[in-house]
């Protein structure tokens, strides 16, 4: 009683271990995760569904790599067979052939109403041109397999970087909004005040009320697509909703013109995608060897032991004598005929070949276009970036100098909406063409097989 009392206070500590370090991890998780761009992406590299797949299918190619090697190993097997006959069969001698004189036939039975037989047999493929091409072959598919991967994982980096800067820029202009709203909130202060001495009129006060009602309202659709985009990330990263994340990293025009890529020098190997077709070309070439080799003889070694006995009552279970046996020998199987199926077996192979080269020469001038595509978007985004950076720089210049004129009385309340109104189309167009720049470099990067 005294050991079950123990073993229970073990347990029952161990249990609160457990738990309380099952809680302190979930308390930690509720915590904001820092992230910068490269740890978003780490973290999607190990997450994502679609990477996660992709590994799953290298991992079911390896598997059945090791059972293509298991073809080229012996193979035993074990069988056992009863068989009981209630009625024997019965064969018919004439004894003449056994010395009698004349013709006198009689009825005798070779068979036993029970027999058991256990054997054991080995086959070992000594010769088999499936198996030989199958063998050769396990590498090529090992690298498709992983290419497939690769190819999952540039796909979500590509995701993840776009959806991260999506929320980067969202949140930048979140920030300067909300600088132009504090400023303006002081402005229409002031105003309210300014119209209570009766040296302004009520429509400055209501103008200056509805350009702060529209910012407002841009605020709360920023905020929204702010929520949506961490979302969006989250979904992309295979992390779960309910996970508080703080990213990091921060989306200028100087870091997106900064350390752009050399475009001169350029091999279609880069690309996972012509990897791919090169692997799957080798892969279709393997298949046409496997049945131009398929009209060649197979050979096989087999041997086979085991022990019979037969009686005319079921008395296995008694010491009886049982009756052994060993066989070996080759089987040789040549094909002479088969319906020319083989033969059309190659021609289905051969055009599949071509049918890869074809697919490598499309890829290639599909990879051209979205080199020359990607090449010109991303120039003529940096272009448009720059141009909307000095523009919003200059709407800045006007609002400021405009407020400055309102407050000293010689300026307008209509001139201070039209120049809140510039100012919020210069920065849209400014985070528009931020968003749009990164979006392309990232896109540059890709077609160059550098992301």
């Amino acid at each position: 009683m005294l050991f079950f009392n123990r073993v229970t206070c073990i347990g029952l500590i161990a249990w609160l271990m457990n738990a309380y370090s099952a809680l302190a991890q979930q308390v930690v998780n509720t915590e904001p995760i820092r992230l910068t761009a490269r740890d978003a992406v780490e973290y999607a590299l190990a997450n994502q569904s679609a990477v996660k797949t992709a590994k799953l299918d290298e991992l079911i190619q390896l598997a059945k790599n090791k059972e293509v090697s298991g073809l080229a190993l012996p193979s035993i097997t074990g069988n056992g067979s009863y068989q009981y006959n209630p009625i024997t069969q019965k064969q018919q001698f004439n004894m003449k052939n056994f010395g009698l004189p004349v013709d006198s036939y009689t009825v005798a039975s070779f068979q036993l109403a029970h027999n058991l037989l256990g054997e054991v047999r080995l086959t070992q493929t000594l010769f088999d041109p499936s198996v030989l091409v199958a063998l050769q072959a396990r590498t090529t598919l090992e690298e498709l397999v992983k290419k497939n991967v690769t190819k999952s994982e540039i796909d979500v980096k590509a995701s993840v970087y776009k959806a991260y800067y999506n929320v980067l820029s969202a949140r930048k202009a979140l920030n300067i909004l909300n600088g132009t709203l504090s400023t303006l909130q002081s402005l229409l202060n002031e105003t309210r005040e300014i119209y209570k001495n009766g040296l302004v009129e009520k429509l400055d006060v209501d103008r200056l009320m509805v350009q702060y009602t529209n910012l407002e309202t841009e605020q709360t659709k920023l905020n929204n697509l702010i929520e949506i985009g961490t979302a969006a990330l989250k979904y992309q990263m295979g992390m779960p909703l309910k996970q508080q994340i703080t990213l990091t990293d921060t989306l200028s025009t100087e870091q997106i013109v900064a350390d752009v890529m050399n475009t001169d020098q350029f091999d279609y190997h880069q690309r996972i995608e012509y990897q791919l077709l090169e692997t799957q070309k080798k892969a279709n070439e393997y298949d046409l060897k496997r049945y131009k080799l398929k009209g060649l003889p197979s050979l096989q070694l087999f041997a086979a032991t085991g022990a019979l006995r037969g009686s005319d009552k079921f008395d296995y279970f008694e010491n009886k004598m049982w009756y052994g046996y060993l066989n070996t020998g080759l089987n040789l199987s040549i094909p002479l005929f088969t319906g020319l199926q083989r033969r059309r077996q190659v021609d289905q192979a051969e055009l599949a070949v071509e049918k890869s080269d074809v697919a490598l020469e499309n890829v290639k001038l599909a990879i051209d276009l979205e080199r020359e595509q990607s090449g010109s978007t991303f120039k003529n985004n940096v272009l448009t970036l720059q141009a909307q950076e000095k523009n919003m720089a200059l709407a800045e210049d006007v609002y400021r100098t405009t407020r400055i004129k309102y407050r000293e009385g010689v300026g307008s309340s209509l001139e201070m909406s039209t120049a809140e109104s510039d100012l919020l189309t210069a920065q849209n167009n400014y985070f528009t063409a931020l968003y749009n720049a990164i979006v392309a470099k990232i896109d540059l990067m890709k077609a160059y097989g550098k992301l």
